[in-house]
């Protein structure tokens, strides 16, 4: 996968950003060519390595995104009860890069919540999942952040906005 200068991309952990530049850089004594994504205020320097797709995607198209919309209804994926486990089992599906690991975290961690109080790696790692989700929603079918969060809700708890 190849980006150039101005591609709106996903980063895996941080969201919806833009290539600003493209560099050759030396580490560790090799050379490697890296992608300067701006997200926010933030600049990430990304290898372009065998693991880049999984670090960088192009954002979905609308009707990519919209097919995965009702995995936030869908019945939830139990969740390890061990908080080691489910932090390791959570960390694989976000490192994979994917939209749809995103929205799996995010309806599995609000069901889990539901059940059991989420703690700091959990809530740390659905506000990170829910960040970048909400970055690529917005971007995607032209909506505010706001509008974004609402649908979101709307689709975890099963509620439309006059049973609010």
């Amino acid at each position: 996968m190849i980006f150039h200068e101005g591609d709106t991309v996903m980063h895996w952990t941080y969201g919806l950003g833009r290539i600003i530049n493209l560099e050759e850089r030396a580490l560790f004594g090799s050379k490697n060519l890296y992608y300067a994504v701006q997200v926010g205020e933030l600049t990430v320097w990304v290898p372009a390595d065998a693991k880049l797709e999984s670090r960088l995607r192009p954002p979905l198209t609308s009707d990519e995104f919209k097919q995965l919309l009702p995995i936030l209804s869908s019945p939830c994926d139990p969740l390890p009860e061990d908080r080691n486990e489910r932090r390791l089992y959570l960390q694989k599906m976000l490192r994979d890069g994917r939209a749809e690991s995103l929205f799996h975290i995010i309806r599995d961690l609000s069901a889990y919540q539901n059940k059991k109080p989420l703690n700091d790696n959990d809530q740390l790692l659905l506000k990170q999942a829910h960040a970048v989700l909400l970055g690529e929603w917005s971007f995607v079918l032209s909506l505010t952040p706001m509008q974004a969060e609402r649908e979101m809700y709307h689709l975890l708890t099963g509620l439309t906005e006059t049973e609010e």
